[in-house]
């Protein structure tokens, strides 16, 4: 009996102990508050800003299409937000390093041209049991 009590405390403080480490290592809620503000702007091309004339739905087509074949890239980048508005694209969302970016950005360039192109695009903080670094 003595045995089986000491078992079970046994078990029971191995499991408190890293029930404890685990709500240590979550991380921090992301918090969009400021790129939400961002958005809000008037000026700010977003989805719904961008019109329904052939030529811009293709141009993002052909960009989303450019994107999504590329296997290398992250989610994050295969979901870059992607709105054409009168042949000029804005690209917008995180993607995980530099080299994603600028790739994205590659993309869209030899799609629509270069001096069509705004990029806000965003480097994701990297994060690993709760500690943040970015790429």
């Amino acid at each position: 009996m003595k045995q089986t009590f000491r078992l079970w405390l046994a078990a029971s403080a191995v499991a408190c102990g890293s029930f404890a480490i685990q709500a240590q290592d979550t991380p921090k809620k992301a918090d969009n508050t400021a790129v939400n503000k961002r958005d809000r702007s008037k000026d700010a091309a977003t989805a719904d800003n961008q019109k329904n004339n052939a030529n811009d739905r293709t141009t993002t087509q052909k960009i989303r299409q450019a994107i999504v074949a590329d296997k290398t890239l992250s989610s994050y980048a295969h979901n870059i937000k992607i709105v054409t508005q009168a042949g000029s694209v804005t690209l917008k969302g995180p993607v995980r390093t530099k080299k994603e970016k600028s790739d994205v950005e590659a993309k869209a360039k030899e799609i629509a041209g270069a001096d069509k192109v705004k990029s806000e695009i965003s480097i994701a903080p990297k994060t690993t049991r709760g500690s943040k670094a970015q790429s």
